[in-house]
């Protein structure tokens, strides 16, 4: 499938950014102001599934310091059941300790009374700052306003996609409406603090198909292992990474766990590509592909010790095609290959090559948006991508500001 990653676009043509979890049927979502960030700015989203069923699954960070929402819903999805997530932003309410988790409950079960149905029913999730209580004055009637706003137009998938961003720049979301007469959508955000094992970010995903809980359990982690774990901004695992799918059944179509999966897969790897594309301080996209592995788990780490490496980052936003940088980190990865072999190629051109000078640097045109890298190791047949950017003024810049 070839990438177009041009902003605004769609990686695959049956994918559609004009849409989101509105898109498949059963489904309402509103995204208001609650007063919860003091700039004013949408802070809050509700996503209900209005079923026939209320199938779900979930996946989470890996961080050993997980926020309180993550906590709960984790809690929660042991069910395998979700009528509901909510959703803001302006906070992460991390490291908040037992009253921040008291928070999280009480949202939930504020949510569930207006909806009524139980509090065990309810996702919750959050981002934002580490280390700060939310202020539930702001969050508890914002509730009731996103209730009132609840609506299944694009608009208010659009206005769900735009309330859960933080230093976003633009709303991200994605449906596909398969041949067969079912269809999938979800939003994401996240710009930095994104590494493998979940990427920082949040997504809600929605379908109307019908698939059961392990199943739809078994989809998501797959697809989220080819996805959004193979985002790696800066090597920071988020404390609140959440990804929940939901399933409304309300197309009446049974579909097969393969045909759901590959499907999923595609929408999620496009919200990827527009979380890559709107990452703090991005001027590069830059795809890490380390090929000719012992296995795939020893080419995806390299691929990450080179996505993370801060002067290979910095070589990129540079422009600079400088492989040693590459062949450094990759030599620090913990991948068995023998360096005499080592073969690495930046935008077509084999810069590297057994271990060695390859073509003239000056072949290597990196000066455009787009950064192709591809290291092969000669030491077996697997493969794997990682995609990352750039290290830049601007990222700096940016998180040396954020919590002020």
């Amino acid at each position: 499938m070839t990438v177009d990653t041009t902003p605004g676009t769609a990686l695959d043509p049956g994918v559609d950014r004009s849409a989101g979890v509105t898109a498949p049927a059963g489904f309402r979502a509103a995204g208001v102001i609650a007063g919860i960030k003091p700039a004013g700015t949408p802070d809050l989203t509700v996503v209900v599934n209005d079923g026939p069923h209320n199938v779900a699954a979930g996946v989470f960070t890996t961080n050993k310091v997980k926020a309180a929402p993550v906590l709960w819903s984790q809690q929660v999805l042991t069910a395998g059941v979700l009528k509901a997530v909510v959703l803001n932003s302006g906070g992460a309410n991390a490291c908040t300790g037992p009253e921040g988790f008291q928070d999280t409950h009480k949202t939930a079960e504020e949510l569930a009374a207006l909806l009524g149905v139980g509090a065990a029913e309810i996702g919750v999730c959050s981002t934002g700052l580490i280390g700060e209580r939310l202020p539930m004055a702001a969050l508890i009637p914002g509730l009731s306003l996103a209730v009132d706003a609840l609506g299944n137009g694009p608009e208010h998938g659009l206005a769900a996609a735009t309330a859960v961003m933080t230093t976003d720049n633009v709303p991200k979301q994605a449906a596909l409406k398969h041949a067969g007469g079912w269809s999938i959508g979800g939003f994401a955000k996240g710009a930095g603090m994104c590494a493998p094992n979940m990427a920082t970010m949040l997504s809600v995903i929605t379908t109307d198909a019908v698939l059961d809980q392990p199943h739809l359990d078994h989809a998501l982690r797959n697809a989220v292992g080819k996805t959004f774990n193979r985002l790696d901004v800066d090597g920071g695992t988020s404390t609140n990474d959440t990804v929940l799918l939901l399933s409304s059944g309300a197309s009446g179509v049974t579909v097969t766990p393969e045909e759901f999966e590959a499907a999923l897969t595609v929408l999620a790897a496009d919200l990827v590509k527009q979380l890559q594309a709107d990452a703090e301080g991005v001027t590069k996209h830059v795809s890490i592909t380390v090929q000719g592995a012992a296995s795939e788990a020893e080419a995806l780490a390299a691929a990450k010790v080179v996505a993370e490496d801060n002067l290979c980052k910095t070589a990129f936003f540079a422009s600079d095609p400088n492989w040693g940088r590459i062949a450094m980190a990759v030599g620090n990865a913990p991948t068995a290959f023998d360096p005499s072999l080592l073969d690495i190629t930046l935008n077509g051109a084999a810069i590297c090559v057994a271990g060695g000078k390859g073509v003239d640097r000056s072949e290597a045109d990196l000066s455009g948006l787009e950064i192709d890298v591809v290291i092969d190791l000669h030491a077996g047949p697997a493969s794997a991508t990682v995609l990352t950017t750039d290290l830049s003024h601007a990222y700096v810049e940016e998180n040396s500001a954020y919590s002020s």
